[in-house]
């Protein structure tokens, strides 16, 4: 992991770019990439270039920081908001147009249209929302359960950071 000064957000963005791109080129050093390839977006399915500035890859939340907030996160001291908004398990770098139209949506309003991907994404969302206590939707549930009755053998992913985020996150 890269160390900076006050730019979190953006040095999380850009060791999830390096997790999940191909082809990665930086500037000045290697914490700030300014190129990759998102072969087969999880999304929808297509090879995306990433260049920074002019970029046609996003980095998802795949649970929604708004559903997060109706869902338990308005509750939660800021450590552990900056933990889930910060945290890899979380994080996606996909699609920028596909990406934006999900918007806030849970399993219950939005699904990636690359149906081979919606397992994943679907266990994803799970895994994110048991590791914060983040409660579930009865639509999102029945949601959840659809998808995932079609992939029984779908392990829910681990990692990521722990759930309060450290001194380094804090404005002060």
């Amino acid at each position: 992991m890269c160390i900076a000064s006050m730019k979190e957000l953006q040095i999380t963005r850009d060791d999830i770019l390096k997790r999940d791109l191909k082809e990665v080129r930086f500037t000045g050093g290697d914490c700030k990439v300014s190129y990759g390839v998102l072969e087969s977006d999880p999304y929808s399915g297509k090879d995306v270039t990433y260049r920074r500035g002019a970029s046609k890859v996003d980095i998802d939340h795949v649970v929604a920081l708004s559903d997060a907030w109706q869902t338990g996160a308005k509750y939660w001291d800021a450590s552990k908001r900056t933990a889930l908004a910060n945290d890899p398990l979380n994080l996606l770098a996909v699609d920028a147009s596909t990406n934006r139209s999900k918007g806030d949506g849970d399993t219950a309003t939005w699904l990636p249209p690359n149906k081979a991907y919606r397992c994943t994404y679907v266990a994803a969302q799970v895994a994110v929302k048991k590791k914060y206590g983040l409660w579930v939707t009865a639509a999102e549930k029945s949601a959840m359960r659809r998808v995932l009755t079609s992939c029984p053998d779908q392990k829910l992913p681990t990692g990521g950071n722990p759930t309060k985020a450290p001194e380094r996150f804090h404005a002060g």
